[in-house]
Formats: C-alpha cells, structure tokens, sequence
C-alpha cells in the first residue's frame, strides 16, 4: 500500500504542544513562521512517499549482504541516497555554521518520524548520522569540527557509534578495544566492534566511526575509556580523501527486521583516530549521541506504528466478511465496521497519536535547552528534556511492538503472509526496544538519574504541569471534564510512585529496579495521555473559530479514547510497583 506521511497532525502538535511560541520567541528561530514548517514538511513528506517508500518492502526482501569485505545494498538505495543528499534533508536541523539549515527540533523530530515511516532500514543511516554531529558538537576541538561536520551535515559523509563488543554488550566496564598515542598526536585504535549500525556501506563517500576505546595505563571501568573519531578514508589537509585507514568490516547480521540495514563487524586494526575532547571522558561526549539516538529510537516506534496503523485501516477498509452485528444488512461488510476490528484500529492509532505528540513536546524542551536566553532556562528545560527522553525511547518502542502486533491481528492470516507486508512492520519494530539502551536501561536511568539523584523534583515538577492542564479541562467541555478525571487518577497514581521511589531506592535498590519499568510505562502513557489532553483543548478552540472541524472533531475522539482505553491502565502499573515487590523477588526462575 501507499504511504502518506501525517503532515497536518505533526503541524498541529508543533503548533500547540511543542512550546512554539516559546522557541520562537527565541532569537534563534524568530524568523521562523509555521508556514515554513508546512512547506518544508509537505514537501518532504512527497518525496519520502515518492522515493523512499516504495523500496521498503524490495529491501526487506533482499537485504544488505557482505562480499570479501565489501556490503552490498538493495537496488534503489544508493539512487535514493544521493537524491536525498542533494535535497538537503540531513541538514535540517544541525548548525547553520556547518551548513545546515538551523531548524527546530520539533521540525527535525517530524521529519525523522516521516523517513522512518517510509523506511526504517534506508533511514538509520541518517539518524546515526545526526547523533555522530551532536557528539562532534558536543566535544569537538574547532579542528575536529571544521574537518569532520559540513559533510556530515551535508549527509555527503554519514557516522557510525561504535561502543559495543563481543565480551562488552550493554556494559560499557568491560571495553577491550585500546588506543595508544603516537608521536604525531594521533592514535592507533585496535580492537572489535559489534552490532555497528552502516558500519560499512558505499552509499556516501566517507564513514566516520566514532569509536569508545581504552588508553594504556587508563583507570578500570568506565572511567577509563575515551572517544575517537576514526574516518573510513583518511582526509587530507585541503580536506580531500586519501587513503583507506585500517579498519575493515569482516561480516554483516543476519536479522530478525530492518534486513536492509547492514549491522556490521568492524575491525580496527591500528586503525589511525583522533582524540574528541579530554582522555578518559569518551563516555560523557558519547553519552550526547546516545541521548540522540534514544530520542530517534522513540520516534522510529511511533513512525512503524504509524506505518502499521496505515496498512491496517486501509486492510481493514477493504477486506469485506461477515455480516453486521446489528442485523442491519445479511451481506458482508468491509471488516472496519465490526466493534473488535475498530477496537484495535483505535487503539492503534491512538497510540502511535499519544506517542507522537509526546515526542512533539520533548522536541520543545529541546530547542528551549539549547536556546534558552539564560543559563537559568537552559538548565530548567534541559532537566525536562532530560526526563522526558527515556520515556519517548521506552514507551514509544514498547507500544510500537503492540500496534504492529495488532496490525498482523487486523490482517488476519494474511497479515502472517510476508506478502501483505504487515509482518514485515512487526518485525522491524522487534529491534526498538533493544538497541540503543534496553527498556530496562531507560528505566533504570529513570529511576537513578531522573528521579532519585535529584529527590523527584523534575518529576514532580511535570505533575504540577499536568495538574495545572486538569485544571483547564475541568473547566471545559463534558468530554474535557471526562479526560480529566482520568487524568487526574494517572497523575496521582505517577505521583505515588515518585514517592515510592524516592523511599525505597535507596534502602531497598532491588524492589524500586525491579518496578523500573512498569514505572517508565506508567509515566509514558501519563504524558502522552496528558498532550492528547492538551490537544484537546487545542481542538476544542480551534472548533469555536470554525478551523477544520472534522479533523478537530478527531483529536478530540482520540483524546476521549486514549482517557477511557489507555490512561486507566496506569492503576495496573502502579499496583505492580507498589505491591509487587516481595513475589518478584521470592519467584523461583
């Protein structure tokens, strides 16, 4: 089926959920109208439609396959690439001093989503691309910048993030690769690196790995290990390439999904680097391409489960069987108009709505953490931005595994034939939960980093915000008032876990870990069911003045049904935090 990117829902949550007027009032973005917004993701949207779509399926058939030390793409990607490139589209929102365009995050996070809808495999190379840019921006010396970035923003070169190793999986400790100084400042980086996302391609002329590795002498553990930028060619002084450095892909996986997408074995082998920033810190600088990459991880759930959800309805449209319910007509009727059918479609789509519109705020939190007139703001903004990311990663991708699950269901037996193209979503949806940072690790860093370290006060800090939007949808409509008494239940059962949390992680670190992850999804479904909240009230207005009242008529159902369906099960999560301790602990595995 066709592919049609969700254009006017993205602009309306950048108009009304991602803090827009706040960003552009910022002198960064003040000539910035939404209008630009609509143009430049219109116009992407038909060429990702157009373009990139029509190879997702082809490529998930033939997949990426290595050749004595060369990956060898599917047909069309290379062609596909090269237009992309030329377009500018890697370029959106990095620096306009390294030749991007310098717009928002929330206009970035869209566009990300529409890629990824189109095609998962074909845009992680750009999306690791941009984290490899926010790493360099983060701790690059000038030299590093002005050699490396304006081809990586321009997408003529693409990056790579190499942290993991055979021994060294999500455990960073254990890092064997090393590098060792030589007398011209640069490095020998040696050793193996696993699960590399385009590790090696010929899509772009250049790669630059940036890779974690030790230095002799360096402290154990994670205190010891530094970043290295490592270029597949050399690049001379005039910036032209020269020679091919020693480090080569030995093979590619054979995976579940995304099988389009070459996931590498590198070896360096005295590979030439350069040091980013300061020895034995690579952690921290890496630590801004993973927040990156999580943040994309998120928006790559909510782009499958869009994908998925698209499929579905239009399956579900026209697969005609079984008479109705209701004894109106003893023919067949299209599939959509039996209850269980709408159930699972809506719940699809509001879903992937909440998960969509969440990431929409973190987006403003983003720009607003970077931009913010005083260091008082950036540090306000940049403790949300914080908070909310393991959220838009965890929960987004976990959901993504449910809508695509329930795309297959809609199907039927078709969706189990690879024909249909349901099962592919499914499977490519599998890997969101995992790479980048398992469910469980957002949830620890929930736990640890964004709630104990810093006694609840960002977390609480965002129930009062949800609190204050009760507040004006009690004020309001019967449906408003509906959404919040939900709201208000999620939002009291989130601040009882904060609580809980903030009691227990430290007396008792196995109970509060082992509810991680029930509590990132409690407060996963509570702050997309809070900015469906806030959707609606944004609908509801825009119904007064008479602007598009079907599609206004629709935010409002989705927020109705994401209130009635979805938000009531954050009882059922907190119930399992709070009592579910002692029978974790005491099961016998």
């Amino acid at each position: 089926m066709t592919f049609e990117a969700p254009t006017k829902d993205m602009l309306f949550n950048i108009e009304h959920l991602a803090e827009w007027s706040d960003v552009t009032s910022l002198p960064t973005y003040s000539a910035l109208d939404l209008s630009d917004a609509a143009a430049i993701l219109e116009e992407y949207g038909r060429f990702c439609a157009e373009e990139i779509a029509p190879l997702n399926a082809p490529g998930d058939h033939a997949g990426s396959h290595y050749e004595n030390g060369r990956v060898f793409l599917p047909d069309g990607f290379h062609e596909a690439y090269s237009s992309f490139v030329e377009m500018g589209w890697q370029s959106l929102q990095h620096p306009e001093e390294f030749g991007g365009q310098g717009l928002p995050r929330s206009i970035g996070a869209a566009a990300t989503e529409i890629l990824n809808s189109a095609n998962m495999s074909f845009a992680l190379c750009p999306l690791l691309t941009d984290g490899a840019i926010e790493a360099l921006l983060t701790a690059g010396s000038d030299e590093i910048k002005a050699t490396y970035l304006e081809n990586l923003v321009s997408g003529k070169w693409t990056g790579t993030m190499n942290l993991t190793e055979p021994q060294a999986g999500s455990d960073l400790a254990l890092i064997r690769s090393r590098a060792e100084k030589q007398d011209d400042g640069t490095y020998q980086v040696t050793g193996t690196k696993i699960f590399i996302t385009y590790g090696e391609h010929d899509m772009a002329e250049n790669t630059v790995h940036l890779v974690l590795a030790r230095l002799p002498g360096a402290p154990a553990g994670v205190k010891g290990i530094s970043l290295f930028v490592v270029p597949k060619f050399m690049v001379e002084s005039d910036g032209s390439l020269g020679a091919r450095n020693a480090v080569r892909c030995v093979s590619v996986e054979h995976k579940l999904g995304i099988k389009a997408s070459p996931t590498a074995v590198l070896e360096f082998e005295g590979a030439t680097g350069y040091l980013i920033g300061e020895e034995n810190s690579g952690l921290s600088y890496m630590f801004e391409m993973m927040n990156s990459a999580r943040y994309g991880v998120g928006l790559q759930g909510v782009a499958v489960a869009e994908r998925a959800y698209q499929q579905a309805l239009a399956y579900a449209n026209d697969r005609v069987q079984s008479s109705p319910l209701d004894g109106s007509t003893r023919d067949a009727v299209s599939i959509i108009q039996h209850p269980d059918v709408r159930r699972m479609l809506a719940r699809m789509r509001v879903l992937t709505e909440g998960g969509r519109a969440m990431a929409a705020y973190a987006s403003g939190w983003q720009d607003l953490a970077r931009h913010a007139e005083s260091a008082e703001d950036r540090n306000d903004a940049t403790a949300i931005s914080e908070f909310l990311t393991p959220l838009v990663k965890g929960f987004c991708t976990e959901t993504a595994i449910e809508v695509t699950s329930l795309g297959v269901q809609v199907h039927g037996g078709m969706g189990f034939i690879e024909e249909t193209g349901a099962a592919q979503h499914y499977r490519d949806a599998r890997i969101l939960p995992i790479y980048e940072g398992t469910t469980a690790i957002q949830a620890n860093d929930l736990v640890g980093r964004k709630t104990l370290r810093d006694g609840g006060k960002t977390a609480l800090r965002v129930a009062g915000l949800i609190e204050q939007t009760e507040r004006e949808l009690s004020q309001g409509s019967q449906q408003a008032q509906a959404v919040a008494k939900h709201l208000g239940k999620a939002r009291a059962a989130f601040q009882d876990v904060v609580s809980h949390m903030l009691e227990h992680g430290k007396q008792d670190p196995t109970s509060a870990f082992g509810g991680g992850v029930p509590y990132l999804m409690l407060a996963g479904n509570l702050v997309s069911g809070w900015q469906l909240g806030r959707a609606l009230l944004a609908a509801e207005t825009a119904i007064e003045l008479g602007k598009d009242p079907g599609f206004m008529a629709a935010k409002i159902a989705s927020a109705s049904f994401y209130a009635d369906h979805i938000l009531i099960e954050t009882e059922a999560q907190k119930a399992r935090i709070l009592g579910g301790a002692d029978s974790l602990k005491a099961m016998v595995l």
